[in-house]
């Protein structure tokens, strides 16, 4: 996905395949850019002279990022580069025409910075920002296409900021906050938790018209750490809205993202990067075996504990849980075709998701035949989203699978009997009617070549 989405931009861009290159350099290296998520941090208001102050200012944010959650638990999953991008003149305008002006002197000033950042945009003093996004998109586009979230830094120590496609953030006071802030919407499209206005309401992760505990998205979560459902305010159309928190940083800089927006940033990590590294072998083998076989997984860890546990199935039955590297003998092995599957997921407490182990799942399976040895490899990524659950009368489940291979579910009974099962199909949701199920417990099971992937609980009432 993130190769297309390149390409897309590349292709949106291609007008300005002459503009100029920039030194790049990466100030923080986790792995390889195709497996990991590429922040990249541009100057604006930043003279030839300064640009080795804007590493430093660039560096000084990243460690700022990196010290909240769930960024700090999850900073394995980020490489992070800077685009130094000189400035004719250093700083940003300031027209000063924002009937909110500050009642403490903010020069009044134009400058020739490179992507045209300004305060007083949209009659809104604090509000720095730019409308040449179609120039950063260049300028990416053309110095480190492979980016996955950019933001601009601008050399001024006024107050200052801005979300949209790429936030901006200044070097006054709360810099940082605002920076990470702004990635909140531009990076995961959490919203405001301060009302943004009628224009801005809108359901997401933060946001919702919902005021019944047991459907609201963050159900799983009130009343732990304060979540709740508080409107937005007491009458008007910002009345009829909520939000989960009331001190999260979506609202008020200097505290911590509450427990839904964290949710959503590490969902949002999962969908982009797979926490399998690597595997070996890679290859099939082409002569006789020889054992014992040997297997192995690297994961991107968490931090400080990691929480990224895989299960190893042998023929679908369990063979080893929570190891990066197991041997298979011969001795294990039934005659003919077997199939070795790992199963990789995220247990982090900062999810509380009603069958979260059957969302972004990543696995690999070997086909190994006990004479001749690694016959076939498989590398996929699953994402399985069922709603809702608990389910009365319809059970819906969204797929996603990079590789296309045929996944089917089963719902079995607590004593073994599967009482439905049916196909899914990719990047689609399946209905399945439910209406004639006794109420109960039952367990999903999800295969995919007759191998068990995954599996979860499923209430029907």
């Amino acid at each position: 996905m993130k190769k297309l989405l390149l390409l897309i931009l590349l292709s949106y861009n291609f007008q300005f395949v002459y503009s100029q290159i920039f030194d790049v350099q990466s100030i923080k290296n986790s792995g390889a850019d195709d497996k990991r998520i590429n922040l990249v941090i541009l100057s604006d208001g930043y003279q030839t002279s300064e640009l080795p102050q804007f590493e430093i200012d660039a560096t000084n944010f990243m460690n700022d990022m990196f010290s909240q959650e769930p960024f700090a638990s999850y900073e394995n999953y980020f490489n992070v580069y800077i685009i130094k991008v000189p400035s004719n003149e250093s700083g940003a305008t300031h027209p000063g025409t924002a009937p909110d002006e500050p009642t403490t002197v903010v020069p009044t000033i134009a400058v020739d910075n490179y992507f045209g950042t300004a305060y007083d945009s949209y009659n809104i003093h604090r509000l720095l920002f730019t409308s040449n996004t179609a120039l950063i998109s260049t300028v990416l586009a053309n110095n480190f296409p492979q980016f996955d979230q950019a933001l601009i830094i601008v050399n001024s120590t006024y107050y200052g900021g801005s979300g949209g496609l790429y936030p901006v953030a200044s070097l006054g006071t709360s810099a940082s906050e605002i920076a990470i802030h702004e990635l909140g919407h531009s990076f995961v499209d959490l919203k405001d938790e301060y009302y943004p206005g009628d224009s801005y309401a809108g359901e997401a992760i933060n946001m919702t018209q919902e005021t019944d505990p047991a459907l609201v998205k963050w159900k799983n979560w009130i009343g732990t750490g304060n979540v709740g459902i508080y409107p937005y305010a007491t009458s008007g159309t910002a009345a009829t809205w909520n939000r989960p928190h009331q001190t999260c940083k979506m609202r008020y800089l200097g505290y911590d993202f509450c427990a839904v927006c964290k949710e959503g940033i590490i969902e949002k990590i999962h969908s982009l990067v797979s926490p399998i590294d690597s595997f070996s072998p890679i290859e099939t083998t082409l002569s006789a075996v020889s054992f014992p076989l040997n297997f192995e997984i690297n994961t991107i860890e968490t931090l400080p504990t990691n929480t990224i546990e895989n299960t190893w199935t042998l023929n679908t039955t369990d063979f080893e849980t929570n190891s990066n590297t197991v041997d298979i003998e011969e001795s294990d092995l039934s005659a003919g075709t077997n199939t070795l599957t790992v199963v990789v997921h995220d247990a982090t407490p900062f999810l509380n998701i009603d069958n979260h182990e059957t969302i972004h799942v990543s696995t690999i399976t070997w086909t190994i035949d006990n004479t001749l040895g690694i016959q076939d490899i498989a590398a996929n990524d699953f994402s399985l989203t069922l709603f809702p659950n608990p389910a009365n009368t319809t059970l819906n489940i969204k797929l996603d699978n990079l590789l296309n291979k045929d996944v089917t579910v089963e719902i079995v009974s607590l004593d073994g009997k599967r009482i439905k099962s049916a196909p899914l199909f990719n990047n689609e949701t399946t209905t399945i009617d439910i209406s004639t199920i006794s109420n109960g417990l039952y367990i999903t099971n999800f295969y995919t070549d007759g191998v068990l992937i995954s599996s979860k609980k499923l209430i029907k009432n």
